[in-house]
């Protein structure tokens, strides 16, 4: 039985091939399909859906249900038996249909006479491209071969679907029409430019084979390069456990048996090595994404990786392509570590992931370069094609792909506008953020690389407010020694070319976990073991860093400062450090700086309520917006639910400011604030209203914060800000938005 079954799997596959290659076009293409698959399977009925839309099927063809409901009958993702098996990517098989829970009856199909009901997705690696059913009016559950048989050709749909075998006059051109991508902004700007896939999809042209055992042939020899390519992997490198143990799970799915066994039966029904390939990492995906288990769940990236390696093994692509990246690329990936962006550099206009998150490693470099960034853009990995025309707004968390031609000429417009802008605020780059009532501010820019600092000159900062030191850690696969790191803080400070630099410590743990350092397994990361309180309970880091940073100074003034300080003692604790390598450094006779200033981050709310002696000891203290926001409203910054729903305008917030300014005042404590929120003009008003002297932003951003505190009077503005608390009024921003209004007009 076996035996026949795939004897006629092949001579289908072979049918259908034939009719995919006729001269003919999509929808009479798809009407041959669905006849061809009902008379060799024996049922009265075959029909076809495909997605209209991510949450729509349509019926785009059958044969034996009424062919005026071709085109007209439609269902939302989940709904009747066809949607279930949309939704789940699972098969539905029935003996009797309509008893079965959420059986949805479409009257206009008359389907109503057929009992059996068999049911497969058409998908093809997590995409979902639409479902394949036969009916029959006998009651009768299809047996295994039986549904075999009809994923086998469900493969082959997908694929010739994947390369617009059934576009034109279906109107569902896949890869073809515009999609909007909804995500969140990870770098602000705007971008156009043409879509270059970090890991571009392989393209299966010969889904069905002829010989069988020339594929099997193939698979086998692919599957043993595989796993020795991982072998090789495993004695090559100096890997620590996590990093073996990765790669010991690679080696298990690589000789696991049964993965090659299926693929091999998936070749003797007819599929080419290829297709065998996407076939199980289809199916897998389709079991795993069902699994409760959160480890289970992410084991689908180290299936993915695997199945993509084998299928560049088998296809050759994605190895010496020799594809050159378009003009203007915008990078599209699911995500990306830093030390592969760096690798990019500033060739790339945008980056749009699906993954990341507004503080993770990747979000620092394209703020470094200045790169647009949008990431949870859900989707736009399987829909991108290397060199589609995309349109990325940072500001706002959109993606267009392919955009009509009246949403790319409004964004083309958006863009001459912030171009213009921009020129206009090269004009006063040297001229000082004075306010029209005689206040100066300073505004000093954040940096993390090297590559940051010619911005230094071009936008106008008196100095590095924020030096964040953990990207050097990041982006390597071991610690970095202690003379490559003095090497580096001494190019920072040469490049500075005198103007003042302030190096924040090791700031680790939460979102930024070193690839060489063991994950903890916390709970709540953000409220964790991070920044300092590593740095104080393993002190070697935190005193090669201290070392580093007084050589690289070489007798310069040094300006040092620690992240996520809670208490007194903690700074206390890492000021001593700092004195204790000084002395060090100048006992072994290194010049030491000519002035030291030690200061904290004042990312939470308990800092606020140190004691004096505290302030007294502090040279300055930075309030680290981002971090302050998320625990005084209680409000993740990664989750997006919560994370726009609070406002450091709101007067809650202010307040608290205001506090802090006041236990700084009469210590003369240098008072400073850095983060997203200073380089936004409106909230850059408020701050400096409520008595902030000291600015710390992105550089692209001080030129619209100086543009608009060199026509600011802060007198009116603290003034309006209030009158509105007097009020009642919850947040200070529709005030200062009306009073901004009058100063563009």
């Amino acid at each position: 039985m076996g035996d026949r079954r795939e004897s006629d799997s092949r001579r289908l596959l072979r049918r259908l091939r034939d009719v995919l290659s006729m001269p003919v076009k999509g929808q009479e293409r798809l009407d041959r399909i669905t006849h061809l698959i009902a008379s060799s399977m024996g049922t009265e009925v075959c029909s076809i859906y495909l997605f209209r839309d991510s949450e729509t099927l349509e019926l785009c063809a059958t044969e034996g249900l009424r062919k005026d409901s071709v085109h007209k009958t439609r269902m939302k993702l989940g709904e009747g038996l066809v949607g279930r098996v949309a939704r789940t990517g699972l098969p539905v098989n029935t003996a009797n249909a309509p008893a079965e829970k959420g059986f949805r009856y479409m009257p206009e199909t008359g389907e109503e006479i057929y009992s059996s009901f068999l049911g497969v997705p058409i998908q093809r690696v997590g995409e979902k491209l639409g479902v394949l059913v036969v009916q029959s009016k006998s009651a009768r559950s299809f047996d295994e071969d039986e549904i075999d048989a009809i994923e086998v050709v469900a493969m082959v749909l997908a694929e010739m679907t994947e390369l617009g075998a059934f576009g034109g006059d279906t109107g569902l051109a896949l890869h073809k029409q515009p999609a909007m991508f909804r995500g969140t902004s990870g770098q602000e700007g705007a971008a156009e430019g043409r879509v270059w896939l970090h890991e571009p999809r392989v393209v299966i042209t010969n889904p069905v084979a002829d010989d069988p055992l020339t594929e099997i042939d193939r698979i086998r020899a692919a599957v043993g390069e595989l796993r020795v390519s991982i072998d090789d992997l495993m004695e090559a490198e100096a890997l620590d456990k996590e990093q073996k143990a990765v790669l010991e799970a690679y080696r298990m799915f690589a000789h696991s048996r049964g993965w090659l066994r299926r693929m091999e039966e998936d070749i003797q029904k007819g599929l080419s090595a290829e297709a065998a390939v996407e076939k199980e990492q289809s199916a897998a995906r389709a079991r795993l994404e069902q699994v409760p288990d959160a480890y289970l769940r992410e084991r689908l990236s180290d299936l993915d990786d695997l199945s993509n390696r084998l299928l560049r093994i088998l296809t050759g692509q994605g190895r010496d392509t020799g594809a050159n990246m378009p003009e203007n690329p915008v990078l599209v990936a699911r995500n990306i570590g830093p030390a592969e962006l760096l690798d990019y550099g500033r060739k790339l206009k945008g980056i749009i992931l699906e993954e990341g998150s507004v503080g993770s490693h990747a979000a620092v470099v394209a703020r470094a370069f200045a790169i647009p960034m949008v990431i949870h853009a859900k989707g736009i990995v399987a829909e991108a094609l290397n060199g589609d025309a995309i349109l990325l707004d940072g500001d706002q968390g959109i993606g267009h792909l392919r955009p009509e031609e009246t949403v790319a000429r409004s964004f083309r417009d958006k863009i001459a506008m912030q171009t213009e802008a921009q020129k206009r605020y090269d004009g006063f780059r040297d001229l000082p953020a004075l306010t029209i009532d005689g206040v100066t501010l300073e505004l000093h820019m954040n940096a993390g690389l090297m590559a940051d600092l010619p911005s230094l000159v071009g936008s106008g900062a008196l100095g590095v407010g924020l030096f964040r030191t953990e990207l050097q850690f990041l982006i390597r696969n071991k610690m970095p020694q202690r003379a490559e790191l003095a090497t580096l803080y001494a190019r920072v400070l040469d490049a500075s070319k005198g103007k003042p630099v302030c190096f924040r410590t090791l700031d680790i743990g939460s979102d930024k976990v070193l690839p060489y350092m063991k994950p903890n397994d916390e709970p709540n990361p953000a409220m964790g073991w991070r920044a300092l309180r590593v740095g104080l309970d393993k002190p070697g880091v935190l005193r090669m860093q201290l070392q580093a940073l007084i050589r690289a100074c070489n007798g310069r003034p040094l300006t040092v400062m620690f992240p996520f300080v809670s208490e007194f003692g903690e700074f206390k604790q890492a000021r001593s450090h700092v004195f204790r390598e000084l002395h060090r450094e100048k006992s072994l006779g290194h010049p030491v700086p000519s002035e030291v200033k030690i200061g904290a981050m004042l990312e939470t709310p308990s800092l606020a309520f140190a004691p004096d002696e505290f302030f007294r000891l502090a040279d300055f203290l930075s309030i680290g917006g981002n971090d302050l926001k998320q625990f005084f409203f209680a409000a993740d910054r990664e989750n997006e639910r919560v994370r726009k729903r609070y406002d450091v305008l709101n007067f809650s917030f202010l307040g608290f400011m205001e506090q802090i300014i006041a236990r700084c005042a009469p210590f003369g404590t240098r008072l400073s604030y850095c983060g997203e929120d200073a380089g936004r003009p409106i909230e850059a008003l408020a701050f400096a209203a409520l008595g902030l002297r000291v600015l710390s932003m992105r550089p692209a951003s001080i030129g619209p914060v100086k543009a608009l505190l060199r026509v600011a009077d802060l007198g009116v503005a603290r003034a309006l800000m209030d009158e509105a608390r007097d009020r009642g009024a919850e947040s200070a921003r529709e005030a200062l938005s009306g009073y901004l209004a009058t100063l563009q007009a």
